[in-house]
């Protein structure tokens, strides 16, 4: 079926396309003792954790629908290349669903992905996960996938690399889909309409003890 062929959600535009209350005018507070220890909130992992259906503009009537569950845990995925034997302060494991439904056709195409690497900037997460199943032919593949946890009655928000992103131009002029780095997605550039997500950000882990 000629769907089955296409990328999920590019829908034929190719690769191409807090704070208390002190009365009576408190004092200024004192800067931050950089030798006391952190919080146990700061201490905490971050992490992405939700589902929703989104709006993507080329596919306007289709259903799409992301859920993430991504925890950071960083120095736990060795690589074989030196000084990588500790892995990276971006390790991460979880998963990640995504369905397309295409009012058109009928068909959904599904994928289910194994997350790999997390990284956080206030409340936007960028998540890498490789491909375990699919009925569109992406196993194996990396996806990368952005997160923005909407603030102040904003929506929330999500971006995906494989449809208006990350097009490789080849020296002859040819194009292609470019390969998906660790932890590289581009910004969150849909709008979520139903559903919800929540991004827990931290700092990047310390270097591991030698």
């Amino acid at each position: 079926m000629k769907n089955r062929r296409r990328a999920l959600v590019l829908a034929g535009t190719g690769a191409a396309l807090a704070a208390t209350l002190i009365a009576a005018a408190p004092a200024p507070a004192a800067p931050a003792d950089p030798a006391a220890p952190a919080s146990s909130a700061a201490s905490k992992p971050a992490s992405v954790h939700g589902g929703g259906t989104i709006f993507f503009p080329y596919s306007a009537k289709d259903d799409i629908r992301f859920t993430v569950d991504a925890d950071s845990t960083p120095w736990t995925r060795p690589l074989p290349a030196p000084g990588g034997e500790k892995g990276l302060p971006t390790d991460a494991r979880g998963r990640v669903t995504i369905s397309h439904h295409y009012a058109e056709s009928g068909f959904t195409a599904t994928a289910e992905a194994e997350v790999d690497c997390l990284v956080t900037g206030g409340r936007t997460a960028t998540l890498t996960a490789v491909v375990k199943t699919s009925n569109v032919g992406w196993e194996g593949k990396r996806i990368g996938i952005s997160v923005q946890d909407g603030q102040r009655g904003e929506p929330d928000r999500v971006g995906f690399s494989w449809a208006v992103a990350n097009v490789d131009v080849k020296p002859d002029g040819t194009v292609a889909e470019g390969t998906v780095g660790t932890c590289m997605a581009p910004a969150p550039f849909t709008e979520v309409t139903k559903g919800a997500f929540k991004v827990a950000p931290a700092p990047l882990a310390p270097l591991p003890k030698p």
